[in-house]
């Protein structure tokens, strides 16, 4: 069955009206170009050269796999949402060495070297971090950082790569093509798992997010979700996902999810969601210590799941949760009740969003003269 939805899903797209792989090449070289932007007003390195680039890209949410099995020769499968924040924003410059400032700047200049020392790039580049997405959070910090580090020192050298050869590069993609994806192109993201010679998942399939729903994040700043070798141990030591689930679950991103996408249908497309996440959360359980990571979020989640909301769940590892409302009134009734329910947590914050149905942003910077 699983196997059947795979070959499908091509085809339901284009009954369903969906946008299938417009992008070109697997949907990862989306259109890169921008309108220019304003240079900020301080430099705090001497640059090179006085072109510059600018990136911006967003958060995601991975909902779930869909098949875990495997025994097709495809193993994960994805689906997943663009949103509108939080986000990376970075400027960066040519400089003498590779240097960077502001938020995740030590992990930026980590990407950027490998980066230089793979493709055998003299010079460095100086980075400017605005806003980062938060790391270890289940939203792709990693991925976006990575893409935003490697697609601007791509422009800044004018090396022709698009996205994938950049997930290659700096080997992201493992396991989910979603964020590639949702940099891509934006929306609602179906990728199509790994197989034997797989270099990233590819996009099987993308939606419009529908522009009325909100979503509610929940974030525990106390906990960070599975990430490293323990994400790579607890694939390795989970026991094997039963091919009788994995076939259910293709059922219902096939006929449920993107069927409800649609037509707009918010209880439908939340019936599938939580699917993903009941099956999928209680195998990764003795992982992440339950079927969510977090005590604290999942204490929100079963209240949410008492007062009737459709669709709710963990993003990745976690430790953040998300909700789905039908509209912007909705989700702010639902905010203002979490928020004066469980400000008793101290560590729970939650945030208002939007799906976002565009894909990152790279834009060329205005000529600059060099500032110390």
């Amino acid at each position: 069955m699983c196997e059947t939805a795979f070959q499908a899903i091509a085809v339901g797209c284009e009954i369903l009206g969906l946008d299938f792989l417009n992008h070109g090449r697997l949907g990862y070289n989306s259109r890169l170009l921008a309108p220019k932007v304003p240079v900020f007003r301080k430099l705090k390195e001497i640059i090179i050269n006085k072109q510059g680039v600018s990136v911006v890209t967003t958060a995601r949410l991975h909902m779930g796999f869909f098949d875990l099995n495997g025994d097709l020769g495809r193993r994960f499968g994805s689906i997943g949402v663009s949103l509108n924040q939080p986000a990376t924003e970075l400027y960066a410059w040519h400089a003498s060495t590779f240097t960077a400032e502001g938020p995740g700047a030590a992990r930026a200049v980590r990407m950027a070297r490998k980066l230089a020392e793979s493709l055998r790039l003299e010079g460095g580049m100086h980075i400017r971090l605005v806003n980062t997405i938060p790391e270890h959070s289940g939203l792709g910090s990693g991925t976006q950082m990575a893409l935003a580090v490697g697609l601007a020192l791509n422009r800044l050298h004018d090396l022709g790569l698009i996205i994938r050869d950049v997930a290659m590069l700096t080997e992201r993609g493992a396991r989910s093509g979603i964020g590639l994806g949702t940099f891509a192109s934006g929306g609602v993201i179906i990728d199509g798992g790994r197989g034997a010679q797989t270099v990233v998942p590819p996009v099987i399939a993308r939606a419009e997010f529908p522009e009325d729903w909100r979503i509610i994040l929940i974030f525990d700043h106390t906990q960070t979700g599975v990430h490293g070798e323990a994400e790579i141990a607890a694939f390795r030591n989970l026991p094997q996902f039963p091919a009788d689930a994995a076939a259910i679950l293709c059922r219902h991103v096939l006929m449920q999810a993107l069927p409800a996408l649609a037509e707009h249908d918010l209880p439908a497309f939340g019936a599938a969601i939580r699917e993903l996440q009941v099956r999928t959360g209680d195998h990764f359980a003795p992982a992440q210590g339950g079927r969510y990571a977090s005590p604290r979020v999942a204490e929100v989640l079963a209240w949410l799941e008492a007062e009737g909301v459709a669709c709710f769940g963990q993003s990745s590892w976690g430790p953040t949760g998300f909700a789905i409302l039908p509209d912007e009134n909705e989700a702010e009734r639902v905010m203002a009740r979490l928020q004066a329910l469980f400000s008793r947590h101290g560590a729970l914050e939650f945030l208002l969003c939007e799906g976002r149905n565009e894909g990152g942003v790279v834009s060329d910077l205005p000529e600059t003269v060099a500032v110390v």
